[in-house]
């Protein structure tokens, strides 16, 4: 099992680039996987940055929280890009996402190709348990099986709300533009008090909640 922490933080729209750039050369020059991190994708929301950090233990018991041994050399290089997201800010920790709920099936089998997609939109302060109820309901049934999902972790920071979905890939592929499955509209109507698109004006369906992948790693040995 892979355990993950979700970083969120506003960023400089076309700023991917770089910060892209900083964190493959601290990733081609350092050993993250000796601090246990096997994994890690940065990905651009309208003007959020979320970092997805992938560990092989979970860090509350492991004690590793941070992700490169340069941690400091990449604030400063990032630090005119990167901005804190959260308006209680104080300090690193607190731009880590609070994981609310996650649901994986009881089968132990191995899923095969699984692709991660990334969704983000707003959260009714507070409603983190209404919408851990809701998804806890869907996943009981049919669909995450009909949608191919394979996990699911759900983090909230502020007034955003990130969604991991873990999902075998032929079938992603094949839903992309598809969703028009009755379990899954009666799903977003039940969420739709708690939960709303980032940017409601310019949102025209589900595609247009999902982060997009600009910086990707992976741990060789």
């Amino acid at each position: 099992m892979v355990f993950r922490n979700v970083i969120v933080c506003h960023m400089v729209p076309g700023s991917e680039g770089t910060v892209g750039d900083v964190f493959g050369y601290y990733d081609r020059t350092t050993r993250p996987q000796d601090l246990g991190v096997i994994g890690r994708i940065l990905l651009s929301h309208h003007d959020l940055y979320l970092h997805v950090i992938e560990r092989r233990q979970d860090p509350k018991i492991s004690g590793q929280t941070r992700g490169l041994p340069a941690f400091q050399k990449i604030a400063e290089a990032i630090g005119p890009y990167v901005t804190p997201y959260p308006r209680y800010w104080t300090n690193p920790s607190d731009s880590v996402a609070k994981e609310f709920y996650r649901w994986a099936p009881e089968e132990s089998a191995d899923p095969g190709d699984t692709t991660l997609t990334v969704i983000v939109q707003r959260i009714k302060p507070g409603a983190e348990a209404d919408v851990a109820r809701i998804f806890a309901e869907s996943d009981a049934g049919p669909l995450p099986t009909e949608l191919g999902v394979t996990a699911r972790f759900l983090y909230s920071i502020d007034d955003v709300f990130v969604h991991l979905v873990e999902q075998d890939a032929s079938i992603a592929e094949s839903l992309r533009h598809n969703h028009r499955k009755p379990a899954f509209g009666k799903l977003m109507a039940e969420l739709a008090p708690y939960v709303e698109p980032y940017r409601p004006e310019s949102w025209r369906g589900p595609q247009d909640s999902l982060a997009t992948v600009f910086y990707r790693w992976r741990a060789e040995d």
